[in-house]
């Protein structure tokens, strides 16, 4: 008798722990999507910044503002 109760105890926690497995599992999958999800976005935005920035390579005075003086109200 104790032996099936000790034994039932076991299998009872056993399937909690096979159920904390699983949903641990499923969560680290679900971030791992998201976090590939995230990383192809920092590369599109990353290789965009590049061209932009070949875009503006030697234009300086339209990123600086050139020599124009400030407005009156300055």
């Amino acid at each position: 008798m104790i032996s099936q109760d000790i034994s039932e105890e076991l299998e009872e926690r056993l399937q909690v722990l096979e159920g904390k497995v699983l949903y641990q599992d499923r969560t680290i999958d679900e971030l791992n999507a998201v976090v590939t999800q995230q990383q192809d976005q920092i590369d599109r935005l990353t290789t965009e910044l590049k061209s932009i920035r070949e875009l503006f390579d030697g234009h300086e005075e339209f990123v600086d503002g050139g020599e124009e003086p400030p407005p009156p109200h300055y």
